[in-house]
């Protein structure tokens, strides 16, 4: 069996005030995927940054606090990557992969892009880099009889019953109708699975995140952003999977949740 969890901290060193640091210490997890870890390795608290038991591999963003992304793994890996030969967006905080003996593990930060605006223009522009490089990666798994999966936040709900408010949210980046057509194309097109809608394909949810503002957490007026999203030979060796959602407000350490799934492999 291998657990493999995956969390957007929103800010490694806030988390870490919050309670990340106990999660950390208390999940059964095999592997832990990070996103917007926000902080440079020197910069994140000494006991998140050597943590016995754990090997990390840290990949900052060039531009100082932001982005950022991180992998926890309890196997030291035989391999690991920062990128995925990306010009514009190896230096970004965004991709990061280990290879343990038979999985290739990732940790990916979609950038969030804003409708109408440079900053989802440049959304795109990773999307359209990203889903060459998913299918290129795929091909490379096969040939070498291994299996890949793409843990991180997304940024985008796939489908009605992956957002609580969707209808008022049509015109808004992480549901507009492209992004959510080209993550179609992710598991249509490049051959990858929804590992979590399989295990629960009904929906509503299991959302993911939910807004600080007003009482989004309370209504549980979420979305589902965050994904572990594999190759189908992993896929169908998922047996259990759930959305760590805190009991109450209060104890929250992100706007994220995490999101667990163990793979009988």
């Amino acid at each position: 069996m291998i657990t493999i969890s995956t969390a957007n901290v929103n800010g490694i060193r806030a988390a870490a005030r919050k309670g990340f640091d106990s999660w950390l210490a208390q999940t059964t997890a095999d592997v832990v995927c990070l996103q917007e870890v926000r902080a440079e390795p020197h910069e994140i608290p000494a006991e998140l940054r050597e943590v016995q038991g754990w090997h990390p591999l840290f990949a900052p963003s060039s531009a100082k606090g932001r982005s950022g992304v991180a992998i926890y793994s309890r196997v030291e890996p035989i391999e690991s990557r920062i990128g995925f030969a990306s010009t514009e967006f190896d230096t970004s905080g965004r991709y990061a992969e280990i290879d343990l003996p038979t999985v290739t593990v990732a940790s990916l930060y979609l950038p969030s892009g804003e409708a109408e605006t440079e900053r989802q223009v440049e959304k795109e522009r990773f999307m359209a880099e990203f889903l060459e490089y998913l299918k290129a990666a795929k091909s490379r798994a096969e040939a070498h009889g291994r299996e890949l999966v793409v843990c991180g936040d997304w940024n985008i709900a796939h489908r009605e019953v992956d957002i609580k408010n969707w209808r008022t949210n049509q015109k808004a980046s992480g549901f507009l109708p492209h992004e959510r057509a080209w993550l179609t194309r992710v598991f249509d097109e490049a051959g990858y699975v929804d590992v979590v809608r399989q295990l629960y394909p009904q929906g509503p949810g299991p959302y993911s995140w939910w807004s600080y503002r007003g009482r989004a957490f309370d209504n549980d007026a979420g979305w589902r952003i965050d994904y572990q999203i594999a190759t189908p030979g992993l896929a169908k060796l998922a047996v259990s999977g759930k959305i760590e959602r805190a009991v109450e407000h209060a104890a929250r350490w992100s706007d994220h949740a995490p999101v667990t799934i163990t793979y009988d492999v």
